[in-house]
């Protein structure tokens, strides 16, 4: 069975939406075995430069990294990756599970990931050039990774 590792800063705190990632984690565990990991944020003050913008995300980066399976495919959300339609999605994980039985997504935290984590990922993943909370692309990433399942095995599912 695929092993499915969401790597996140933050913690949900709203109630509807952690009842919402609860109801995708208890569908996906017909199709794999899912494992999310909330870590630390830190916090961010008001007035904000480059050097403490790039000292938070290192922070939070360390943090991520220590969490990484080593021997799992790496997958980081962030605007610049590529962005891909449900089939192709669904066909890429597909794809990564003929060769690796671990697959780990990494959402960053609100000033996001680090260079270094990035070109350590073997893949970027954009889902929309729209900003969007943290907490809904968590939700946004357990409903498209259903959604690859069901596409995959030819199950009916909402369009």
């Amino acid at each position: 069975m695929l092993n499915i590792q969401i790597l996140c800063i933050g913690k949900i705190k709203e109630k509807f939406l952690r009842e919402a990632l609860d109801e995708y984690s208890k569908r996906l565990s017909k199709f794999c075995k899912l494992k999310i990991t909330e870590l630390q944020d830190e916090s961010i003050p008001d007035k904000l430069n480059e050097n403490l913008t790039n000292e938070i995300k290192s922070k939070e980066c360390a943090n991520i990294l220590k969490n990484v399976k080593k021997d799992s495919y790496l997958i980081a959300l962030d605007l610049t990756g590529k962005e891909l339609s449900s089939i192709e999605f669904s066909e890429k994980i597909q794809n990564i599970s003929m060769i690796n039985s671990n697959i780990t997504f990494i959402i960053g935290g609100s000033l996001g990931l680090t260079d270094e984590l990035l070109k350590l990922c073997n893949e970027k993943l954009c889902f929309s050039k729209l900003t969007f909370p943290h907490q809904l692309i968590r939700l946004f990433l357990l409903e498209q990774i259903f959604r690859a399942f069901k596409i995959a095995n030819h199950e009916t599912y909402h369009r």
